[in-house]
């Protein structure tokens, strides 16, 4: 037996004398591995989107002009028998390089005399694309062969193809299967028949055949031979190869489906050259083009030219439509191409509902509890109802529902902007990134600015939130608050971790939305409660100058959001959110299956006695009293306020005391009372509102409510006097209320008397610029004083 140190010897001294030899060969194998680009194709490609379901809904061209979509993983199984059968028969079967198709091709151009065929796999032809620009030369085919090698030592065959599937040149600016398929077919690779895979299966060995009105012939006796191949190699049947043969070739190329422009534009902003599988609903989507565009047509004629619309499920936030304006904008200007579901706009007073929300979560409101309507003016800032009328007080709720702006300002001075405004950034509305003083008490009717996104997202989280409560345990999760999701791949149903508390609890979620069921809606939906639509917590806004009109509508599984008006933010007559969002909104929720409502989260829920008139917890003088579901911590606040125990003379006609009356002749009687300038509105609405009955003579008390109260001007105001058209001072109109109809109201400016006014008590006058007291007395003595200040600029 040969020792082993006698072959190590002998490889030693073999490598000594072929060293050099061994190091070329060593050096062509370090290039052989590392000769391979890590990335062979580096074209840029078109920016891809595709509904729910892997349909094509958008395609954006390539940067360099051309249709290339980003390389597929897996070839369509019709066109990868098509194409091995036309170019490489032997492709599953040879290492990248197939000697006897390259000398056949060698002896075809020794005939001939120039080259006909060039003998190259598919393999080889994928290493030929990548290498642009290089001439058809010897060198230049060995370095294919050698590069065609290693590519199938580092890539399956599967891979291999799926490479040249996507860059193959197929015609004009077309590249690629997933492309040609669309552009010639306006169908997706999957779906294209025998004939049209063996049309596009012969074009990248000649793309200019399939030029319109040229070359139609040799095109079509190409794919004809290609598909007796196909019948001869048992790859399709009689049948197929006969009805094959019968089909026409492509006309002039099919525009590529554009379903959702401006979404197609977000992605292409973000991520260019993706190929991206959204949460699009397609054929939802349709509807949505169709409702917007019908819409559209009406706005136009009062020059409205932008829409937005969004649908978003509610359980897993997934964006089911998404229209980002016209979506078919064919006229130049006016903003088409603005995508204005993500453009900061007006809120005007779509944010009412949180505020209400808010205020019952702190236990300051209880869902009907009265909140002031009346004319205010907070340093300046003096809101107005969109009828400039007043109710002088007004539930809550109704407030709500009926959209009125000056309870809202109230009750945002009475939550503070600064809570407020902490709330609504929790919730995830981004856009409010200045502080509170940057807003104030305007915050609540437009003074900040939101995304049609955000808003959607924070309604439907606070709708999930509300869904999971009640059907998982009366717990909150950690996953309700989220924003909407447009990927498949980030879809998400799972709850998170369970959490003991949420930003609004669930009773308060379920009083915000069911107080926003009872929203007035347009004329064409008065009957809703008997049809399909069923019930929708919605709400709507109007920007001040007409400049955005805004509808919000949630059931439990779904949101829509619309925001109507020019994506310049040219404001139009007419444009309000009842008028012209609201419609939209409506025929969207048409489209959708109806829910059953919010299940009622009676773990934070607790039955009361309510006061009917007030809306209070009942106090002990209130009557009459109901019984109502409130939320936990409504348990914190304040009992009625409003009712008192009046006495009365044996005749019930005239309020008395113990001083002129004997307390076993007097009537006890609890009564309603408002304040001066709240009940000289109030009664106005309401005539089932009993006044205080006249204190009988020798009998008046100065304990008591206040019998009278400047309504206008407030403590401190300052008012600015405008000059008018003749050149001279314009007047202000000062207004008092008192209880008593018949009372006489002694005005005084500065110490000096002006007049006396009854029944009526509005006082016009025109006060030089400073500051000025105001000095009200009433006939029984009792007076108000107020400072006010005049100015002759406007601030």
């Amino acid at each position: 037996m040969v020792p082993f140190p006698f072959y190590r010897y002998k490889l030693r001294r073999f490598a000594l004398r072929h060293k050099g030899k061994l190091a070329v060969i060593g050096a062509l194998l370090v290039w052989f591995w590392f000769a391979l680009p890590a990335t062979l194709f580096n074209d840029p490609t078109s920016t891809v989107i595709e509904d729910r379901d892997g349909k094509l809904i958008g395609a954006k061209i390539a940067a360099d002009g051309q249709w290339r979509f980003p390389q597929i993983d897996t070839v369509p199984s019709k066109f990868a028998l098509a194409i091995t059968c036309f170019e490489d028969q032997y492709f599953y079967h040879h290492p990248g390089v197939n000697p006897l198709a390259m000398g056949r091709a060698m002896m075809q151009n020794y005939r001939t005399g120039r080259v006909v065929s060039g003998g190259s796999t598919l393999t080889m032809q994928v290493i030929r694309m990548s290498r642009k620009g290089q001439g058809r030369t010897i060198a230049e085919k060995l370095i294919e062969v050698v590069l065609a090698s290693r590519l199938e030592l580092k890539y399956t065959k599967d891979e291999i193809l799926a490479l040249y599937a996507s860059h193959a040149p197929f015609g004009g600016n077309v590249v690629g299967i997933e492309a040609a398929a669309w552009r010639y077919f306006g169908r997706s690779p999957e779906e294209l028949s025998w004939a049209e895979v063996a049309t596009l299966a012969v074009l990248p060995n000649a793309p200019a055949l399939i030029h319109p009105g040229r070359n139609r012939k040799l095109l079509i006796e190409k794919r004809d031979r290609l598909l007796t191949r196909m019948l001869e190699g048992n790859i399709i049947t009689n049948e197929e190869y006969e009805l094959a043969l019968l089909e026409p070739l492509p006309d002039k190329p099919i525009a590529i489906p554009q379903l959702a422009p401006h979404l197609l534009t977000r992605f292409y902003n973000d991520r260019p050259g993706t190929q991206v599988k959204t949460t699009i609903n397609s054929q939802l989507q349709k509807r949505a083009n169709y409702i917007a565009s019908k819409h559209l047509d009406n706005l136009r004629a009062n020059e409205i030219f932008s829409l937005g619309l969004l649908v978003m499920d509610v359980e897993t936030g997934d964006v089911l439509a998404y229209m980002g304006n016209d979506p078919e904008p064919s006229a130049e200007g006016h903003g088409l191409y603005v995508d204005v579901i993500t453009a900061p706009r007006s809120t005007g007073s779509i944010l009412k509902p949180l505020l209400f929300a808010g205020m019952l979560h702190d236990g300051e409101i209880l869902p009907n509890t009265l909140v002031p309507d009346i004319p205010s003016n907070y340093f300046g800032y003096v809101p107005k109802n969109y009828d400039g009328q007043y109710d002088g007080m007004v539930p809550a709720q109704r407030a709500l529902s009926r959209s009125l702006n000056v309870p809202a300002v109230s009750m945002l001075m009475e939550y503070k902007v600064e809570r407020f405004l902490a709330l609504l950034q929790k919730l995830g509305l981004g856009t409010l990134s200045e502080p509170a003083r940057h807003y104030g008490l305007s915050l609540i009717l437009g003074g900040g600015e939101a995304t049609l996104w955000d808003l959607c997202g924070m309604y439907g989280s606070l709708a999930r939130s509300l869904t999971h409560y009640t059907s998982h345990n009366s717990r909150y999760y950690s996953n309700d608050l989220r924003p909407p999701n447009l990927e498949m791949k980030w879809s998400n149903d799972s709850l998170g971790e369970p959490m003991d508390n949420f930003l609004l609890s669930a009773g308060v979620l379920y009083h915000m939305f069911d107080a926003m069921v009872e929203v007035n809606r347009p004329e064409e939906e008065s009957s809703w409660r008997l049809f399909g639509s069923g019930r929708i917590a919605w709400k709507t806004g109007t920007s001040f100058g007409g400049r955005d009109a805004w509808a919000i509508g949630v059931t439990p599984r779904y949101v829509v959001g619309v925001w109507v008006g020019n994506a310049g933010g040219e404001g139009r007559p007419d444009l309000t959110g009842i008028g012209s969002a609201a419609p939209v909104l409506f025929d969207m929720f048409d489209q959708l299956p109806a829910a059953p409502w919010f299940g009622m989260p009676y773990d934070d829920l607790v039955q009361v006695p309510i006061c009917r008139r007030s809306g209070h917890r009942a106090g002990t003088y209130c009557e009459p009293v109901d019984s109502a579901w409130i939320p936990l911590k409504g348990l914190n606040s304040d009992a009625c306020p409003y009712h008192q125990l009046i006495h009365l003379d044996v005749t019930g006609q005239y309020r008395v005391t113990d001083a002129c009356e004997p307390v076993g002749s007097m009537q006890h009687r609890p009564w309603f009372v408002l304040p001066p300038t709240e009940e000289y509105y109030y009664k106005r609405k309401d005539p089932t509102y009993a006044t205080l009955p006249q204190w009988r003579g020798g009998c008046q008390t100065t304990v008591g409510a206040a019998p009278m109260e400047l309504v206008y001007p407030k403590t401190y105001t300052k008012i600015f006097i405008p000059i008018e058209l003749d050149g001279k001072p314009g007047r202000v109109v000062f207004d008092a209320a008192h209880r008593q109809a018949d009372a006489v109201i002694y005005w005084h400016l500065d110490e000096e008397f002006v007049t006396a006014t009854r029944q009526i008590h509005q006082l016009i006058f025109n006060p030089a610029p400073g500051k000025h007291t105001i000095t009200l007395v009433d006939g029984n003595g009792y007076s108000i004083s107020q400072r006010f200040e005049v100015s002759d600029r406007e601030k």
